[in-house]
């Protein structure tokens, strides 16, 4: 008896587009509403990082993994920027940026099929498929969203 596997890639690509494009950033934009300018580039010590810088992070990451290590554009992340910038950029830079970025990624995620899912990339110096580049930018969104949560709740004290 021949066993039929079914083909996971257009709900894992639903998956992932999701948290990349519809969740996570409307939870970073609301949070970059309720934060002041000096909120968002707040730190708790010289060793944390900042609303701003993680918005920054996220772009770059997405930017690397997807759009240039999936979608094949130029990679010309400067990692150490991302964390190293104290502001201020406003809002509304940081806001568009992301969607931008958010956007470019969605539309290499919607030319994505099955044989781009499993075949080798190499990323940020690692040899990966292109699903686990793709876990990888949806754990790493929602990890930094949480973060991003967590501190908009410290410093506003709301929900």
């Amino acid at each position: 008896m021949k066993r039929q596997h079914a083909d996971l890639t257009v709900p894992f690509l639903g998956v992932v587009r999701r948290a990349l494009v519809e969740a996570y950033p409307s939870r970073i934009n609301r949070c970059l509403k309720l934060l002041s300018e000096e909120e968002i580039w707040w730190r708790p010590s010289r060793a944390s990082n900042s609303v701003g810088n993680l918005v920054l992070h996220l772009q770059g990451n997405v930017r690397q993994w997807i759009i240039s290590g999936l979608g094949g554009q130029l990679d010309s992340r400067d990692r150490p920027r991302e964390f190293a910038e104290t502001g201020p950029i406003s809002r509304r830079k940081l806001l568009a940026g992301l969607r931008k970025t958010v956007k470019e990624a969605d539309q290499i995620l919607a030319t994505l099929r099955t044989p781009d899912l499993l075949r080798k990339y190499s990323i940020q110096g690692f040899e990966v498929t292109g699903l686990e580049a793709l876990g990888h930018v949806a754990e790493h969104f929602a990890l930094h969203a949480g973060q991003i949560i967590y501190i908009t709740k410290l410093r506003r004290s709301e929900d």
